[in-house]
């Protein structure tokens, strides 16, 4: 049985992943009370392609939202993973986004919307956030978007 959520990534021609499995030492995601922590989540498409690239050198502000998006939904795939159901979110919270970037390039804000846009094409009003977007020397796996989030929660 499918979800309004379900529907909605489906109407915007989406499907989540799988859950990426943690690379190293720590777990996917926590909770504790009615908060769910998503450990940072790189710009891996679905066919396991790591988008790679750094904003100023190469990567674009659209490429860095496709990248951006690929976050958002590999957030919501470990949300969907913690909960059973992304009918359990409440609020996204908090999103902190990292972008690969040159010293001298300032649009990290606009590759991050590309996270922010789907998280609110995705669940509404419950998909509005706080935000940080900071530009970085570099990411894991070269990467060029990393982004975690903070997501509050129906028990």
């Amino acid at each position: 049985m499918s979800s309004i959520i379900d529907d909605r990534i489906a109407a915007l021609g989406l499907s989540l992943p799988e859950a990426p499995a943690p690379v190293a030492n720590y777990v996917p995601y926590l909770i504790a009370g009615d908060l769910l922590f998503v450990s940072g989540q790189i710009s891996k498409a679905p066919d396991g392609t790591i988008l790679t690239g750094r904003l100023g050198a190469g990567l674009s502000v659209e490429d860095g939202q496709i990248a951006a998006r690929h976050c958002a939904l590999n957030i919501l795939a470990q949300a969907k993973a913690a909960l059973g159901t992304l009918e359990r979110v409440v609020q996204v919270m908090r999103l902190n986004g990292f972008v690969a970037s040159t010293p001298e390039s300032g649009d990290q804000p606009k590759v991050v919307n590309g996270a922010s846009d789907l998280m609110v094409a995705v669940l509404g009003d419950a998909g509005r956030h706080t935000r940080v977007a900071v530009g970085v020397a570099s990411l894991p796996a070269n990467c060029a978007v990393e982004i975690d989030a903070v997501i509050r929660i129906k028990p």
